[in-house]
């Protein structure tokens, strides 16, 4: 095993610096030379490691040398048999995870909260998702983990499947212990896939849960950019145990990936690597402790609540401590209020749901950033809080409870096509009032937000139950994500035969 001290890639790149060759080859800015004047400053350190395929430097499609190295030595950090680096962040390697072990017409079983590059991976695969739903936390609304009850159910009615998605953790670090998953899966000689994009820096800290590679998951995705300090779009696909065909990876991977690869993202990823390597624990308790100091002080700050784990509750084990979830508990600002009064002090936050925000700390958080924070809510409790004016109603959406099936029936995830396809899918899209939805194929996502989990895929059988919940959440004036129709109390449907005609026109 080469030395973990080492960061191979990037000490390659730095050799070929320091040489200071004459470039005659691709890209076309000659190491910074050419950049724009005004942004030389900011882009010209960044450029002048910016590199191609040329000797010395390897090929991450066909890596023999610096890159490699690397992958070895990220698979012996990360806890792998095999590691890919990834330059089109996650989504790049959950679409090569699905498409390498789905063909037109296979089931998959998925949680159905899944980050959309899933369900286009399902697409490109030509598959069919049986959706396992997600339990919802009862204090926040969030949808979290999936039971392996259901799982098991899940199962002994598609034993074709084959395999297991799961999303763990969630965006806001909800998540449970994947090792029964993966006993269960490999019980049935079928793999556990796991989108761990949020997860990491898991493994790095007792504090921590435990890695999905440690839980026994068979191929793992991390966004290595979104907890360690990999640059953006900088990410690893993991294996493990043999029910993956790593060559088919292989092949897909180098038809989803860009053919001139970033050498600075994946230098990147490999120092990345090399910090977790040699320091990880240490840097893990260093970002705890910025992340102890902005809880403790919240608690101090009138008005302010945060999403706590709750040993009563049942929709998740566990959750990331760097994943610090706020709301006004006065139920004076909206969650998009209280992100733009963050912002405005300088403080910008991972996202904004209906009530809360949502802040992202990672190892290389530090104190200075928590007092920032907290300086912030300070004021804003100050100025909105201290005499709070309640927000006028309550929103239709606050006390959603998904109402769905926990195991559905398969979804089949074709691609739309456009309007300009003769006899495109347009051609058979009707939009009809929700109540005589039932029993047709959604042509559309329909999403209540919040919590953010969809009630219809498109291509998804509508049934009399949840046709229901939908008609009922239009009525009472609930937002939805993806449909333009749903709020309206109507859904775009396909239609079963060219006869079939419909109430309204499409938009």
């Amino acid at each position: 095993m080469p030395n973990r001290e080492n960061a191979p890639l990037f000490e390659k790149m730095r050799e070929h610096y320091e040489r200071r060759p004459a470039s005659f080859h691709v890209p076309g800015h000659k190491s910074g030379r050419g950049a724009d004047r005004e942004a030389a400053p900011f882009f010209g350190p960044l450029m002048a490691l910016d590199y191609t395929e040329i000797s010395g430097l390897d090929d991450l499609h066909q890596p023999e040398e610096a890159i490699r190295e690397a992958q070895a030595l990220a698979a012996d950090c990360f806890g792998a048999e095999e590691t890919f680096f990834l330059v089109g962040g996650s989504t790049a390697g959950n679409l090569a995870m699905i498409m390498s072990l789905c063909g037109p017409g296979d089931i998959l079983l998925v949680q159905r909260n899944a980050h959309k590059s899933v369900l286009h991976g399902l697409m490109l695969a030509g598959a069919h998702a049986v959706f396992i739903s997600p339990q919802t936390d009862g204090e926040s609304g969030i949808p979290a983990s999936v039971r392996l009850s259901d799982v098991e159910d899940a199962l002994s009615r598609y034993p074709e499947a084959k395999g297991l998605l799961l999303t763990n953790p969630n965006y806001y670090g909800m998540g449970v212990n994947l090792r029964p998953y993966a006993d269960l899966m490999h019980r049935h000689g079928l793999p556990l896939l796991v989108d761990e994009a949020h997860g990491a820096h898991y493994g790095f800290h007792p504090a921590l849960p435990e890695s999905a590679l440690a839980c026994g998951a068979d191929a793992v995705v991390q966004s290595t950019h979104k907890m360690l300090t990999a640059m953006t779009m900088g990410a690893m696909l993991h294996l493990r145990h043999d029910r993956i065909d790593r060559e088919r990876i292989r092949m897909l991977l180098a038809m989803l990936q860009s053919s001139s690869p970033s050498y600075p993202i994946m230098a990147s990823l490999d120092l990345a690597r090399r910090q977790m390597h040699l320091h990880g624990e240490k840097l893990v308790a260093e970002g705890l402790k910025a992340v102890q100091r902005l809880r403790d002080g919240l608690e101090n700050i009138y008005g302010f609540r945060q999403l706590k784990h709750r040993s009563a509750q049942t929709a998740y084990e566990h959750m990331d401590p760097f994943k610090v979830t706020i709301y006004d508990g006065t139920g004076t600002l909206s969650g998009s209020e209280l992100q733009g009064f963050l912002e405005e002090a300088g403080c910008f936050v991972e996202l904004a749901a209906d009530k809360a925000v949502l802040l992202l700390l990672t190892p290389a958080s530090t104190i200075e950033d928590a007092e920032r924070a907290l300086g912030a809510c300070e004021a804003i409790s100050k100025e909105y809080l201290t005499n709070k004016q309640e927000l006028p109603g309550i929103s239709p959406n606050s006390m959603y409870k998904p109402l769905l099936n926990s195991v559905s029936k398969p979804v089949p995830m074709n691609i739309p096509v456009t309007r300009d396809v003769k006899n495109s899918i347009q051609d058979s899209v009707c939009v009809m009032p929700i109540e005589s939805s039932a029993g047709k194929r959604s042509a559309e996502m329909v999403i209540p937000y919040p919590p953010g989990i969809p009630l219809l895929y498109p291509g998804e059988l509508i049934q009399e139950d949840t046709a229901a919940e939908l008609k009922r959440l239009a009525e009472s004036g609930a937002r939805f994500h993806g449909s333009r129709e749903a709020a309206k109390g109507r859904l775009r449907v396909l239609t079963d035969t060219p006869e079939d005609t419909c109430n309204s026109n499409i938009e």
